[in-house]
This record gives structure tokens, sequence and C-alpha cells, in this order.
């Protein structure tokens, strides 16, 4: 029933975007204006809430809790662990915006700030790590947490709605199964905006390097070829496709990531990484509540406010994902592997893509500038074209977003499998095929009806319910670690008081 309700319902959605995109538009354009004027508050508390509280359940004495029995150990190593969750969770969108984000926050400022100054380049790296680090990461840690501690301890199907019924409050319970629903709407369009974001890419990387028309025939045979790909990929299994790729995308991302070091500006991207380090730890708290109610500007709202809501969006995705693959580490393993590392590594990646465009742009008059205002997908690209052996960077970029396309689709393809399945963790290929075509179509027609912005601010009008779903999982796991920690410590008292007896 939630497979033929959700898919109907995605259905309709799409429907609407290609027979009357204008109205689409229109109406989740004033849905998301107000979203973001209304509830911008909330989603500023929410997040930094899920930050919060993913510290505290990793450093308290709840951390060495295990997600799975005791006698339970890692099904992947550290490695391809992280390599999968990395890859499922934001590794084409750090490919998409590395030079782009940084450079359009120095010519378009936040409030207060004057654009094209050294200050704005300060700031606009601040921002990059704000927008990019500690507070998406929570959002996946607490949800992928939540799925995998009922998974794995109280031996749940891996769904939503497994945490929510749990509370014991009777409305919820009603009503969760029309969260697995709501999930698995915002996991379908967020994966289907992100397909069609990482074409648009591919398609200027391949522009760059062998002149291949930029057009939406040229995006939509793209989407065709890469569906084809994580296809395959998804029905060889976790074990062999999605790590492989994964692990394999990583450390051809470490290797771009290091020649940009080495044959950029290398000094400037290690003084970028220091001091931008420096001024996100001392500014965290006040970006992170950082609303602006005395001025007419809509910068936070486009800016922070749109990302946490495109986070939460993801969240049942990407959750359930690192879910699936984290069955025998402990809670303080997790959120180190979910949280601090995946932040770390996208504050180097900022540093070196960003912190290289941002000097050249100011110092050596290399027109980033210009190429984001014209098309953000070219910019890193037209940061090659600036760099020795740019020609050689700009193929590695377009197969490192080709890949990451892939297995973002592939993992997407399972998670869509097993929400609309009762949480089967290996669900069965017709149905992995079925979402991954569904998918596909989803991107091309909005593709083809010039929607695609359209549905990327549907996902985002989506993610605000299921943010108070957010909130009741956030709850409930936090209630049910809290239980089985005061029921191993009865179990551990017991164990000892035996103890003491036999010995006397």
């Amino acid at each position: 029933m939630q497979l033929i309700f959700s898919a109907g319902l995605i259905v309709a959605v799409v429907l609407w975007g290609l027979l009357s995109p204008a109205s689409l538009d229109s109406v989740f354009g004033d849905l998301l204006v107000s979203i973001t004027h209304n509830f911008g508050w909330f989603y500023l508390w929410l997040v930094l809430g899920l930050v919060a509280l993913a510290f505290f359940l990793a450093f308290s004495r709840y951390g060495d809790l295990k997600l799975g029995d005791e006698d339970d150990e890692p099904e992947f190593s550290v490695g391809a662990w992280f390599s999968m969750l990395f890859a499922a969770g934001m590794g084409i969108g750090l490919v998409f915006w590395g030079v782009a984000e940084p450079v359009s926050h120095y010519v378009s400022s936040p409030p207060g700030v004057a654009p094209g100054t050294p200050e704005a380049a300060n700031v606009a790296m601040r921002y990059a790590f704000f927008h990019w680090g500690l507070h998406p990461w929570a959002i996946y840690g607490i949800v992928g947490l939540a799925i995998a501690f009922f998974q794995f301890r109280r031996k749940a199907a891996p769904l939503v709605s497994s945490v929510t019924e749990d509370l014991p409050w009777t409305l919820v319970q009603r009503l969760s199964p029309a969260f697995n629903v709501l999930a698995v709407v915002a996991t379908a369009f967020g994966v289907a905006t992100s397909l069609g974001m990482g074409a648009q890419q591919i398609n200027s990387g391949l522009f760059a390097v062998f002149g291949l028309p930029v057009g939406s025939t040229a995006q939509v045979g793209i989407i065709l070829v890469t569906t084809l790909l994580f296809l395959a990929s998804a029905v060889s299994g976790v074990e062999r496709g999605i790590k492989w790729l994964s692990t394999g995308n990583l450390i051809v991302a470490g290797l771009l990531a290091l020649a940009v070091l080495v044959l950029g500006p290398t000094i400037a991207i290690i003084d970028t990484f220091t001091s931008t380090l420096g001024a996100y730890l001392s500014e965290f708290v006040r970006m992170s509540l950082r609303m602006t109610p005395f001025r007419e500007n809509s910068w936070v709202g486009d800016w922070t406010i749109f990302y946490w809501a495109w986070w939460v969006s993801w969240s049942p995705f990407v959750g359930l994902f690192i879910a699936r693959v984290s069955r025998g580490r402990t809670i303080r393993q997790f959120i180190a592997g979910t949280v601090l590392a995946p932040t770390l590594v996208g504050f180097v990646w900022f540093s070196i893509f960003g912190g290289a465009a941002l000097y050249m742009e100011i110092f050596q008059g290399v027109p980033l500038a210009a190429a984001v205002k014209a098309d953000v997908s070219t910019a890193m690209f037209a940061l090659f074209n600036a760099l020795p052996m740019g020609a050689v960077m700009s193929v590695v970029a377009t197969l490192l977003v080709m890949v990451f396309f892939v297995t973002s689709g592939d993992s997407a393809t399972l998670v869509l499998g097993m929400m609309s399945t009762g949480g089967n963790p290996n669900p069965p290929n017709r149905v992995k095929i079925m979402w991954g075509a569904l998918v596909s179509a989803i991107a091309i027609s909005l593709l083809l009806a010039g929607g695609l912005k359209a549905m990327q601010t549907a996902t985002i009008v989506f993610a605000l319910p299921f943010s108070v779903v957010l909130v009741l999982m956030a709850i409930s796991v936090t209630r049910a670690i809290h239980q089985d920690w005061q029921a191993e410590q009865r179990l551990e008292k017991a164990l000892r008081k035996k103890m003491r007896e036999l010995v006397k």
C-alpha cells in the first residue's frame, strides 16, 4: 500500500509539472517563500539542537552502546564504511559547489558585508564551512542513528515509522505509516533533482573537455546512460557495486584535491583552512541562530534556511542508507564517522577548491566570478582552465561527478526499495529497478519541462512536515538509548552481585 500511494503521489506531482509547469512553480514558489519567512527560526533551532544531541550522545555515558548485539562486528571496514556514507551523503554536492559557493558568497555577500572585499572572501569561506559542516551531517547522523538503533537493537524494520511508533502517544503511532510515505516522496524528489544537477555538471565537463554542446538533449542522454550504470550497480548489491564505486571515488576525489593543492596556491590554501576553521569555531553559535529581522534581505533564507530544509529532505534517504551499513558500530563510533569525519573532509575540500578560486579571482584576475554568474556548473572547470594540467583534471572531475551520480542513484534505489517493501534490507531487484527508472523519469520529465528548479522547491516544501517527524525521531531514539543503557546497567549490577555470591 505504501509503495502504491507514494509512487502515485510522485507521479501526480510530476504530471502537474509537465502539464502546467508555471502553475507548479508558482504554487511551490509561494509556499517556499512562506516557509522560509515564517519557519526559518524553527529550522535554525532544530538543526542546532541536533548538533548538540549528536555531541551529547557521542561523548556521554551512552557512547559505548553498540548498534546491534554485543557480539556483532561491523560488516564493512572503516574505509569502505566511510566512503559509502560520504558518497551517499553529499559527494556530488561538494564537487558541484566546491568552487561555486564561496565565489557566490564573495560577490553576493551576507548582510552587513561589502561584496568583493577581503572581508567578503573570509565570510564566504566561513559560510561554506557552515553550510557543509557539522549541521547537515548531524541531521543525517541522528536520523541514521535512530533507524540503526531500532533496527539492530530492537529488531524493528529499518523504517521511520519503527522509530516514531515507540513513542507513547497514540496520535503519533497512528500517523507513523504516513511518515514512511513522506520519507519516500522527499527522497524521490531530492534524488531526482540531484540527478538533474549532476547531469548539468557532467554536461559542462564534457563541453570543457570534448566540446559536447550544453543543452537538454545532451543532459537527457547523460541521465539515461548513468541510470543504466547505477541500476547495474544496484542489482549487484551493496557488498560489491556501492562499496567498490564509493571507495574508488573517494580515492579519486582525494587525488584531485591533492593536485589542486600542489598545482594551485598551496600556502594560500593552507592559510585559508587555518583562518576559516578558527572563524567557524568562534562564530559557530552566532551563525547557527542568525536571522535578519531588521533588514530587508533574503540572504539567510536563500542560503542557510534553504540548505537546512534541503538536508532535512535528504535525511530519510541518507540516514536509512548509513544505518543499513552501520551494524556493529558503537554510538560513539557512529557519530564520529557520520558527523565529525565527513565535516573535516568537507572543510579540507572547500579550503582547497574555494580557497584556490578566491585567491585566483582576487590576485590573479581569473574570471571565476563571471563563470559562476553565467553557469554555476562550469565554475570548477573554469578553475581547472587556469591551472597546469587543467584538461586532465577536467576529465577526472567529470568522471568523479559521474561516479558520484551512480553511487547516489544506486544508494537511492536501495533505500527507496527498502522503504517501500516494509523495510526489507535487500529489496528485490525488480523493485530497485522500478524506483531507479521512476527517479530518472522524474529528472528527465522535469528537465524537459523546465521544472527542475520547481521540483527542488517542492522538495524543500516537503521538508517542513518531515522536520516535525525528525523532532519525534530525536526524542524517540534518545528515550530508547536511555532505556537500553539502564537495562545494561541493571544486568551488569545483577552479574556483579552473582559473582560476589559465588565468591562467598
